[in-house]
This record gives structure tokens, sequence and C-alpha cells, in this order.
């Protein structure tokens, strides 16, 4: 698909010219240039309608020559209609539901999340295949909810966890659901039903597998029957059922996902995950985001992808099964009829003050053709890390750190090349966060680096992983670009160390190390909460504010102006009046904040997050769920609670973020 020449953001679009068409000068001007408007002499331009929300891809459909304007939700917020256009009122949409997290013990895949889609020539998600209808929009707000992955089952026997559900205008009176993908089961027991069905686990004579719902998945595979050797079968995806084990193994793989183009780019999305074994490899996961299964001498299997919406990978005995992806919602509508291109391709292209924008939420290249010789801005940020799980009240367990945060100007020339320079992009995934509810204390996952190699690999580590604390003592054993905080617990100890350089107070250009804060430290002898995991803003907070009380996440940044566009959001909320040179009042655009920490339970609270990470829960019946970090963001996650000798499950890590600016 062809990407178009245009800038984006509320400006392009707020002026009436008193025709009763809504115009841009720079967008009718550029393209007058170009003679790419194909309308006759004297007749007002066409545009479409004006709405904000997402991340925001233009480009050109093959065919009929339309200019789309899609708008990426990998975290729930608002899509925001605020002026009609001249295409009409209805738009298309793509929802994808979070996908079921994998069994434990012989045990079945996750299912992926339920697929829905109205993009005319699409092939739906699951066997009847009949497309969503028309969606028609007006001058309001429509909420966006994108389902988490839903977790991997805890301890051995164990179901995962079904995938929650995602939905394009929540709470309207015509909303439109995708359903979590479901649960793998876990030895002895059957899948879960969802969007796709979960994969059933062993053992004889072989436990039945999860449904997928109509127009949204396919059904899960049930498990091996008999003998010694268990085996779980794979769960099912958008686009096939799940697989069964062959005879001899493998455990048995996930069913395929289901392509989409409505961002812009061919992506498949949420495919199955594979079963586990007890014996042997366990399954592959299903194209389209799906984690692979696990058995011996593997320990960790495959979660799902982030924003796919893929199946966790089921596992053997004591091994660890894998998390469900995140959900996705993409919202399309036409916004002209021309044809021009943007100077370099890779990602989703939007454009806004001047500056055509690559922003990447997962994986790809950045491609720059022959004619290409631009100074370009990047940000590049790194996975944070997920928070730890603790497993006793009076044991606060720690918050993450997040991912480095790193932002400078480059040339980059490629006009004498013989041929397009490829710039490959590497998205750090948060660290995935720990299940519960169980007595393991577990720390937490760090965050992968986040790479752009440009054409020398400019590297964004991920953050630090939270740490639980044992009965000898705090401890802090999560470095990383900013550090994981120190668990709580006779006596104090400091935080986890960073190896990004600390903040200087104005947003611009950082050392090459990036930049990043230590993690918080833990409680003093008299108290037993954790402190919170750093951000690229400042220090993980301490514990104090009150008895027992969890230290807040360090706080994260502002993206620099260039990517602040009033029509994308990309980031997360932050602070309204930041304390620092080169910031903005919006209270929007932050990223890289670290984790709170888990409190003392029977008298505190648990941290805050810092500027797009979570804190955690501390009493009530969920007892500290750790918050996640928002999804690429790089943020840290929350730590786990606990009741008595029973911990509760932590927050996974923020993907991370790649962003590229150049003149138009």
């Amino acid at each position: 698909m062809g990407r178009i020449g245009r800038r984006i953001g509320k400006a392009q679009t707020s002026a009436n010219d008193g025709t009763g068409y809504f115009g841009d000068s720079f967008f009718q001007d550029f393209f007058q240039r170009q003679g790419n408007i194909p309308n006759a002499p004297g007749a007002a331009p066409q545009f479409g309608l004006t709405a904000t929300g997402g991340v925001i891809s233009d480009y050109s459909d093959p065919g009929p020559g339309a200019i789309y304007r899609a708008h990426i939700f990998t975290s729930s917020g608002t899509f925001d209609v605020t002026a009609p256009g001249t295409f009409g009122d209805t738009v298309e949409y793509l929802v994808i539901a979070g996908g079921g997290g994998g069994g434990k013990w012989a045990a079945g895949g996750g299912g992926g999340g339920g697929f829905y889609t109205n993009v005319p020539g699409s092939t739906q998600g699951g066997p009847s295949g009949t497309l969503g209808s028309a969606y028609a929009v007006s001058v309001s707000s429509y909420t966006i909810t994108v389902g988490a992955g839903g977790a991997g089952g805890a301890s051995d026997g164990n179901n995962g966890v079904k995938g929650g559900d995602s939905v394009f205008a929540f709470g309207s009176p015509n909303p439109i659901p995708a359903t979590g993908g479901g649960y793998g089961g876990g030895y002895n027991n059957p899948g879960g039903p969802g969007g796709s069905g979960g994969g059933g686990a062993h053992p004889f004579p072989g436990s039945t597998a999860g449904t997928g719902t109509a127009n949204q998945g396919y059904s899960g595979s049930t498990g091996n029957a008999g003998g010694n050797n268990g085996r779980g079968g794979g769960g099912g995806g958008a686009g096939g059922l799940g697989n069964p084990s062959p005879a001899g193994g493998p455990a048995g793989p996930g069913g395929n996902g289901q392509i989409s183009t409505i961002s812009g780019s061919s992506v498949t999305y949420a495919g199955g995950g594979g079963g586990g074994s007890d014996s042997g490899s366990g399954g592959s996961g299903g194209p389209g985001g799906g984690g692979a299964g696990v058995g011996p001498p593997g320990t960790v299997a495959g979660s799902g992808v982030y924003a796919t919406g893929g199946g966790g990978g089921g596992c053997g005995n004591t091994l660890i099964s894998g998390n469900g992806g995140s959900g996705i919602v993409v919202v399309r509508y036409q916004i002209a009829q021309l044809t021009a291109t943007a100077k370099a391709t890779g990602g989703a292209i939007s454009y806004y003050g001047g500056k055509t924008i690559h922003t990447f939420t997962s994986s790809g290249a950045f491609t720059a053709p022959t004619s290409f010789n631009e100074t370009v801005e990047y940000v590049v940020i790194g996975g944070g890390g997920s928070g730890a799980k603790g497993y006793n009240q009076e044991y606060g367990a720690s918050g993450a750190g997040a991912g480095t945060y790193r932002t400078n100007t480059t040339p980059l020339n490629n006009s004498g090349g013989g041929s397009p320079l490829v710039c490959p992009v590497t998205i750090g995934a948060g660290g995935a966060g720990i299940g519960g509810p169980n007595n393991n204390p577990i720390d937490g996952n760090p965050g992968s680096t986040t790479t752009l190699a440009f054409p020398s690999s400019i590297a964004s580590p991920g953050g630090g992983r939270g740490s639980y604390p044992t009965t000898g003592g705090g401890r802090a054993n999560g470095p990383g670009g900013s550090g994981g905080g120190a668990s709580g617990r006779n006596p104090g100890v400091s935080g986890s160390p960073a190896t990004g350089s600390p903040f200087p107070g104005t947003i611009g250009a950082t050392p090459t190390s990036g930049w990043g804060h230590p993690g918080g430290p833990s409680a003093p002898a008299t108290d037993n909460a954790g402190g919170g995991g750093g951000g690229a803003g400042g220090n993980g907070g301490p514990t104090g504010g009150g008895p027992g009380n969890g230290g807040p996440g360090g706080v994260g940044i502002q993206l620099p102006a260039t990517f602040r566009n009033p029509a994308s959001t990309v980031g997360a909320p932050g602070p309204t009046s930041p304390p620092v040179s080169g910031a903005d009042t919006s209270g929007k655009y932050y990223v890289a904040g670290g984790g709170g920490g888990f409190g003392y339970v029977t008298t505190g609270s648990g941290g805050a997050g810092g500027g797009g990470a979570g804190g955690s829960a501390t009493v009530g019946p969920t007892y500290g769920i750790g918050v996640p970090g928002v999804e690429n963001t790089g943020s840290g996650g929350g730590a786990g609670g606990a009741d008595g000798s029973t911990g509760y499950a932590s927050g996974s890590g923020g993907s991370g973020i790649v962003i590229i600016a150049y003149p138009s």
C-alpha cells in the first residue's frame, strides 16, 4: 500500500473555508503542486471526517486510489469525531480481543482473541465468515477498550485465564465487541470457550477443547489420550482450528491466525497457542502471534505477541506457561482520492508540523530509497520490566523499571546508494507479568531491548524487573535502563541501579546511554513495603506517606514536541505542570514511567505508576493485582500483592516504541 504525503493534526481540518468543506492550506497546496487533486477546476476539494485517537496511519489503498486514515489503538482510549467530512459518515473497523493464557501441565494452548471486522473484501474470523455491518459515526466520542492477554496457568494443573474482550464504541447503543480467547486447559481439564477456543489437556480419554465464537474464531484441539507421554492440544486461531498432537509428538500446534490490511500493512492476528508436553517438545504457536508450547528440557512457554491477540503456549509439569497477547482495535475511513508518496516507508506514517512521522509499535524496517537525504529525528524506547509477585502480606514486592529513553537527530543520506537502505527496527517486548494466585514468590521479568539500525545500531535496553522479598531481608535484583525497586523486609536496601543517565531537566538529545534512573529503596525496619521502579524522568519512589505505603514509580518523560500530534494518542497520561524545560501542560505524550511497589496490605497502599505505568492495589477482592505498564510506552509494571500466604499476579511491562521524523 502506498503512503501519502499529507500532514495530520487538528489544524489540518479545523478551519471552515466558507464553502461547507473543511480544508487545510498545506494539504491543498502540496497536492496542487503534485497535480494529485482530481477535482474539476473551481470545485472544492473533498476531505474526510476529522477525528483523533490512537496512532495515525495514512495510506493509499490499491485499486480505486482511495486514501485512508487508520487510527490504531494498542491500548484503551477514545476515538473522537470532531467534524464531518465529504466521504460519508461510515467507518471500517478491526476489533481483536486479547488471547487466552496457556494451561499448565501437559496443557492446552490458549485460543486466539476474537477477530471481527467489516472491511469489504476481508476474510472474517471463524468458519462462517460473515463480515460486520457498516458503522455510521457522528460528532461524538467513542470509547475503545483493548483486551489484555489472559495470564498463563499459575500452578500445576491450573487452566490459563481467558483473554480480555476488546470493544469499539463501548457503552454506545451499537458497540462492536470481540470475545477474548479461550484459556488453555490444565492437566485433565478441557480448554475454555472464547473468540477462538483454548486447547484441551492430556490425559485419557482426552479432554475436550474450547469452542470458538461465530464470525470470530475457530475451536481448539483436544489433548492426547492415554499413556504417560502427556501432550496438550493447540489453541484455535482466527483462521484455523487448533491442531491435535500427532502420533509420537510434539504437542498440538496452534491454529492459524487471520490477515488484515486495515492498518496500511498486511498483518496476521489472533493465532492460537501451542500445546505443552510432559515429554518431548511443545507445539508451535500459530501464525498471528501465537506463543509456542514447551516441554522438557525447556522451561518457559512462549507468550502471545502483544497487540496481535495471539494465544499463550501451554507447558509441561513444573514448567512456566505462556500469557496471551493483548488485543488491538483499528478504525479507518477515507480522507481523499489522491495519489502521492512519502519519502520513505515503514511503520505507521503520519504528517504533523511539516514533518513526516513513522511510528513503529511492532518490529519492521524503515526503508530509505536512493533519493533520501534528510536530517532525521528519532525516539527509541526499550520495553519496561514487569513487577514482582509477593507471597506474604508482610513482605512487599517491588515495582519494575522503565525501558531506556533515547532521542537525537542524525543525518541519513542514501542519495549515492545503489539500492534502498533498509534499517531494521526491533521493538522490545515488555517483561511478562507473573501469574497468580499462588504461594510462590517470583521476581518479575526484565524488558527487552529496542533497536533501530540507522545504519549503525541505536539501542535502548529494557527496564529492570521487580524483586520479591524473602524472610532474610529486602532485595534488589533488577538492574536495567531504569532499575527495579527494592523489595520490603528489614533491613531496607537500595533499589536496583540504572544503565541510563540521569535526566538533566530539559527534554532534548540524550547521551548514548539514554535516560534512566534507579529504583526506589525498600521500607525501613519498621515497615515492609516495596519500592517503586525507576522512570526515565526520575528515581523510583521510596516507601512512605503513611505506614506501609508502597513506593511510587519514577516519573516518565514527554516525547519531544515534534511527536506531540494532537490527533494522536501516542504515550500515556502524565503531569500537567511538569517542572522541566521543553514539556507542555497537556498531560499527554508521556513514556517510560516506573511501576509502583506493593504496600503492607493491612495498613498501606500500593505505589502509583509514573507517567504510564501501573501501581498496585492492596485490599479488597483483588488483594493487590499489579497494573501493567501501557503498551508502546516502555513503562514498568506494578508489583503484585499478597493476602496472608497467597501472592497475586504482577503487572507486565509496556512494550517499547520507535518514532522517526524528517521534513515533509
